[in-house]
This record gives structure tokens, C-alpha cells and sequence, in this order.
């Protein structure tokens, strides 16, 4: 699959930590998108997912599918360091 890679954005104070991991696994399953992994910052209780998929909205409802509220979805760039590299 290829297409633009998206950051869903996540603010969910009172979330547990468990309920936010049952609801990203169900990302998993998703087949419109890829869900390329997560970023939590609990100390904020939030929660940054990378997806790759087609469109927002294909994005957008694959999260509202696994029942997951979002604040935003924004376009991104994913940057990932060379192997062997060293800066």
C-alpha cells in the first residue's frame, strides 16, 4: 500500500492506559489504512498515531471504526534514521 502518511492526534485525560492500548490494537485491523505504530506522552495524556492511507477521511474512519475519538488529523512527513549513520 502507499499514500500520504497522517498523524492523528489524541487528547484523552481520564483514558486509561489499557483501554487507549485495547482501542489501538483494533487500528490493526483496519485494511483502507496502515497504522504505522503510536507515540503516547502520558505525563499529557496524549497520544500521536501514524497511519499511511489513501485520505484523511479513510483515516478518520478507520479511527472512528476501532472507536477511537481523535482532535485532528494532519499530513506528515516520517523521517527515519539512516542505518549505521551517526551524526
Amino acid at each position: 500500500m502507499s499514500g500520504m502518511v497522517y498523524v492523528v492526534e489524541r487528547y484523552l485525560p481520564g483514558l486509561s492506559r489499557s483501554d487507549l492500548l485495547q482501542g489501538l490494537s483494533r487500528l490493526e485491523q483496519e485494511s483502507a489504512v496502515r497504522y504505522l505504530g503510536s507515540t503516547i506522552v502520558l505525563g499529557d495524556e496524549a497520544c500521536f498515531c501514524q497511519f499511511e492511507g489513501p485520505s484523511e477521511a479513510a483515516v478518520a474512519e478507520a479511527n472512528r471504526r476501532a472507536g477511537l475519538s481523535f482532535d485532528r488529523i494532519v499530513p506528515a512527513v516520517s523521517v527515519r534514521p539512516t542505518k549505521g549513520e551517526v551524526r
